[in-house]
Parts: structure tokens; C-alpha cells; sequence
């Protein structure tokens, strides 16, 4: 069989994962599509639709109105072989009877890696691995983080005029991007988990930190104070208002938080997004001045960066990041994988950080 046809077949099955998302995490987002190679035609699809409900897979076997017998299977993302909230879904497709497996990308989690694939070959089950492999784990970049790392996924946004300034000396900012930028933004703040800030910008521009999108969930607030300069005062401060949205205080004082504000204490960047994870936060936004955005990325810590650019210079105000004292060219940071997007005379450059993570 032509890997064009599957190349194919994985993309959509990509576009059904992404119907998952908001529902399925902490999970990965999952498509599967059964495919009938003798008629040359899709018989079945599913996706992974909540957390804690069936798989891709085992949907599309569910959907299915004829025998799976000596049929292929297409999915972005290896079949699982272990128990969680639900059943092993290599023994399904094993037993459904499937000639073969057509993969995405190994599972990056150490109780499947690898071992489905192993289970359906020494199966009988011929197994076809790595189509649009690159596509399948940009899909599921923050899966792949939180197995490896066991860490959230870190993304930067910022929004800056032509020459890096996301403010005017006297703090003005409103607006530098124009309106569609700003709608995009609340896109992205329904895509992830959390959403960071520090505390100058609460005290700056006491943002409210929501998604303004009918029928999207405001992500968890997350409020980065080591330096315990804000006051707790839900009269005055947005982020912390008691409005039903999980709130997490950075903050190494011993004031008495109200009981539904989560409080941690600062060490260090690594410890906090370990412990983070570890209290089910798997990917974070990152909304923040110069100081939190530079130490973020000092610290090696951020993994994608969405800059907005308007077409217009300051020559002098608040820069988006600071402080890096690069003297040779060698040493600065180093941007991949980039995608520019125009929104009327904005500029979105959306790129991921080089580094060790893969």
C-alpha cells in the first residue's frame, strides 16, 4: 500500500483527535479510522472524546457496521497495552481480527512505549509506523512533555510593537495588537490548562486572566509572587475573585490565603513546575512582563513562544524580555519550527524553543 494513501488517512484521523480537545486532558488527543484496503474506502472512525471514557480506537470499532476482520487500522498515536480508566485497546483490535496497524508515533508514556507495537506484531499483526510522525507529535506536544518530563508544557505569549516594547515608560499598553490579535488570544488562552502571570502585572494592569469565548472554560489561574508584593484583595485584584476558576498563589509569606486560593512556595523553576504536574497542571500559558518572561526562559523552562507584532514603534518603554547580556551571536536563544500568521497588520510568530526536549 502507497504511504501517500496513509499519509492521508493520518491527517484525518489528526483532524478527529483535535475534536478532543478541552475534554480528554491530561490524556493525549487520539483519531482512529478503520480502513478497507480491498474497496479502497473508510468504513469507521472514532476519537478519544472525555477523559476517563473510550479510546479512539475502541470507538471506531463501536462505530463499525461490518466485521473488522483483515481490515487497517490508522491511529496517530500507538494503541495502548496497559489498564488505566479503561482496557488494554491492542487486545481489542487483536481480537477484532485487524490485518493491520497503521501508526502515528510511539506512545512517549514508559507503561505503553513500545510495547503495543511489540503486542500486534507478535500478534500477527502487521504494524506500519511513522506516518506524518512530525504532525502527530506536534498534535500532542504537551502529552509528550508531561511523560518525558513529567512537568506541564510551557508556553510564552507576548505582544509587542515592531521594536519588542510591550509598554510605554509610563506603563501604557492598551492596545498595542488590534482586536483580531486580542480574539486569538483568547483562543489560545482555551487551549491550556493554566494561565500564568507575575505580580507586577497584577499590580500593572489587574488583568481578569479569562476566556471571553461563549461556551469556553477559563483556565486555572496561576499568580507567580515569590516576592509576596500583592495584597489579597478580591474586591480590587480580578485574579483573585472567587468565581468558581481554580487559583494557585505562588508566594513564599505566611499570610492565611482564603480557602479556596491554593497556595505554594517558591525554590526554584523546577521544583514549582514539577510540583505543578504533579497537582494535575499539564500545560500552562504564559501572560507576564519582562522579568517572568526572561527568567522563564533563562531557566530553560518555556517551550513554545506566540509573539504578536504590531506595526507600530515605541523607541523607548518596557521590554518583553531583558537582561540576557549576550555578547556574541552564538550564544543567543535559538527559535524552530516556525509558522507566521497575519491578523489584518499584525504579525503572530508562533515558534518552538530549541533545546534538549524533543
Amino acid at each position: 500500500m502507497n504511504n501517500k494513501i496513509y499519509e492521508e488517512l493520518m491527517k484525518k484521523c489528526i483532524a478527529l483527535a483535535k475534536k478532543g480537545v478541552g475534554k480528554v486532558e491530561p490524556n493525549p488527543y487520539v483519531g482512529a479510522i478503520i480502513y478497507d484496503e480491498k474497496k479502497q474506502k473508510i468504513i469507521s472512525y472514532g476519537y478519544h472524546q472525555k477523559y476517563g471514557e473510550s479510546h479512539a480506537e475502541v470507538n471506531a470499532i463501536k462505530n463499525l457496521k461490518e466485521t473488522a476482520k483483515n481490515k487497517t487500522l490508522i491511529v496517530n498515536l500507538e494503541p495502548c497495552s496497559h489498564w488505566g480508566k479503561t482496557p488494554p485497546c491492542v487486545d481489542l483490535i487483536i481480537k477484532s481480527g485487524f490485518k493491520k496497524v497503521v501508526v502515528g508515533m510511539i506512545d512517549p508514556n514508559p507503561l505503553v512505549k513500545n510495547n503495543g507495537i511489540n503486542k500486534l506484531k507478535n500478534a500477527g499483526v502487521e504494524v506500519v509506523e511513522g506516518i506524518l510522525e512530525k504532525e502527530c507529535k506536534k498534535l500532542n506536544k504537551v502529552f509528550i512533555k508531561n511523560m518525558i518530563h513529567k512537568k506541564p508544557y510551557i508556553m510564552l505569549k507576548t505582544a509587542t510593537t515592531l521594536d519588542g516594547k510591550i509598554a510605554t515608560p509610563n506603563l501604557n499598553s492598551k492596545w498595542i495588537t488590534n482586536e483580531l490579535s486580542r480574539n486569538q488570544v483568547q483562543k489560545l488562552r482555551s487551549k491550556y490548562q493554566a494561565i500564568m502571570t507575575g505580580s507586577n502585572t497584577v499590580l500593572y494592569d489587574n488583568p481578569r486572566l479569562n476566556v471571553r469565548i461563549k461556551n469556553k472554560k477559563s483556565p486555572v489561574r496561576i499568580i507567580f509572587d515569590p516576592n509576596n508584593k500583592i495584597h489579597i484583595d478580591p474586591d480590587k485584584i480580578n485574579v483573585f475573585k472567587n468565581d468558581g476558576v481554580r487559583i494557585i498563589l505562588i508566594n513564599n509569606s505566611k499570610i492565611k490565603t482564603p480557602d479556596y486560593i491554593e497556595k505554594i512556595n517558591y525554590t526554584d523553576f523546577h521544583s514549582l513546575f514539577v510540583q505543578l504536574y504533579q497537582i494535575g497542571i499539564s500545560s500552562i500559558m504564559i501572560e507576564a512582563g519582562s522579568g517572568l518572561n526572561s527568567a522563564l526562559i533563562k531557566a530553560n523552562e518555556v517551550d513554545e513562544i506566540n509573539q504578536f507584532i504590531a506595526p507600530k514603534i515605541f523607541g523607548c518603554g518596557l521590554d518583553f524580555i531583558k537582561d540576557f547580556n549576550i555578547k556574541n551571536v552564538n550564544e543567543c536563544v535559538k527559535l524552530k519550527d516556525i509558522n507566521i500568521k497575519q491578523f489584518n497588520d499584525d504579525i503572530l510568530i508562533n515558534a518552538v524553543i530549541e533545546k534538549d526536549f524533543k
